[in-house]
């Protein structure tokens, strides 16, 4: 439902930021009947881009089950890609892998560890399943002003339409201006490097696999995608790089930009060649100090930003939106206030520190590999090996980072 001027709504929920965190817990909360409100500076639609871009997102399980929840799933143009092997070894470019590597394996698990989806797919099936629930309201684009109190939310676009709301959820990500004009104060760590985001297409079938490689300028991801008429085979390429040299290998021209490509992913893909658009984003980590203020909560990027290396970003933020979803339906259902502290401090206890845990664990395994140290080198590749020998460690990785 969109509004227009000069209107009043009053909604339960009022979420700042149409991404996929908050549209998500939109439609999720939507589904049971909790009044919602989705406020974002941009309008819906354009985030459609109908052309193939290369950006894709890795989905865990516990992500795709909330996704599926949501009413989101079924939505999908496009069938995502089920990941049911992972390959990880540690390296340099142009040279081959240390023969002491790890892998995951359909004996690992019941069930895929994820699924690659087109991030232009999200959007298309997010932005119709918001438009389609008649228990939330859109407000996009809109410049809104926020005021929060012990009695609730006003949110007033400079048009005139207002929302009133009982609880603010703060999804606009990492630079959040909701978060910055609630005073809550946020911890960064720059990495110096920038991670490349594209995809390729490839002579060899990737059969639903995925390698992470570990180089010293950091990490090196190949994740399988759903191929198309024009490309049958296809993959995701997420690789990190010091900023400097993420910049020059953005701008080769594709011959040598392929070339590079294949001295970090070898020949296990035969002949590949570039498809859509590069992209290369600074990368950081960094976390909100707390995740509640009078009123309002974080979740995804406003709260927490990881490094990019186990491919986690997206579901650590899934995962704010489930523990969120559960506790307001809750409220609601009881008819319960749930902008209450104490339901705001329920939720923090929940989420804040096992997103710190992540937030650590990914912080040490850039460091510890996106090094040419000699001693480090021979450290985790003995650690690498040792965990490809005991299967029960496996798995216990495999049921965390899938979120089950």
């Amino acid at each position: 439902m969109s509004m227009s001027a000069h209107t009043v709504t009053e909604v339960d929920i009022c979420i700042i930021g149409a991404g996929p965190v908050g549209a998500t817990l939109a439609c999720r909360l939507a589904r049971e009947g909790v009044p919602v409100a989705v406020v974002d500076r941009a309008a819906l639609p354009p985030m459609e881009d109908p052309d193939f871009d290369g950006r894709a997102y890795a989905i865990a399980a516990g992500s795709k089950n909330l996704l599926e929840e949501a009413g989101v799933w079924e939505r999908l143009p496009q069938i995502p890609c089920p990941i049911e092997d992972i390959l990880v070894t540690d390296g340099r470019p142009g040279e081959p892998p240390s023969p002491l590597s790890l892998e995951f394996t359909r004996e690992d698990s019941r069930q895929p560890f994820g699924w690659m989806a087109e991030a232009r797919a999200l959007r298309v099936a997010l932005n119709a399943t918001l438009h389609d629930a008649p228990s939330v309201t859109l407000l996009a684009p809109a410049e809104v002003v926020i005021t929060r109190s012990d009695a609730g939310v006003v949110v007033r676009a400079k048009d005139g339409r207002e929302i009133r709301a009982r609880l603010l959820v703060a999804a606009d990500g990492r630079g959040s201006r909701t978060r910055s004009q609630a005073g809550i104060p946020i911890t960064k760590l720059p990495y110096g490097q920038s991670g490349i985001v594209c995809a390729i297409a490839h002579e060899l079938p990737h059969d639903n696999g995925a390698l992470e490689h570990f180089l010293p300028g950091g990490p090196f991801a190949q994740l399988p995608m759903t191929g198309t008429a024009e490309h049958p085979n296809l993959s995701a390429i997420v690789w990190s790089e010091k900023d400097a040299m993420a910049q020059r290998l953005v701008a080769l021209p594709d011959e040598l930009f392929v070339r590079e490509l294949k001295r970090r992913i070898g020949d296990r893909l035969g002949e590949v060649k570039p498809v859509g658009r590069r992209w290369v984003y600074p990368l950081s980590a960094q976390y909100a100090q707390r995740y509640t203020a009078t009123r309002m909560v974080l979740a995804g990027d406003a709260a927490h930003g990881i490094h990019p290396i186990a491919g986690q970003g997206l579901n650590l933020g899934f995962r704010d939106v489930i523990a969120l979803a559960d506790l307001l339906i809750e409220t609601h259902r009881k008819g319960e206030n749930p902008g209450a502290p104490s339901v705001l401090a329920r939720y923090q206890r929940r989420c804040r520190p096992t997103n710190m845990l992540m937030f650590v664990a990914t912080d040490a395994l850039d460091r510890l590999f996106s090094n040419d140290n000699p001693v480090l080198r021979l450290a985790r590749d003995v650690g690498i090996a040792a965990v490809q020998r005991m299967p029960r460690l496996r798995k216990a990785f495999v049921k965390h980072a899938m979120g089950v």
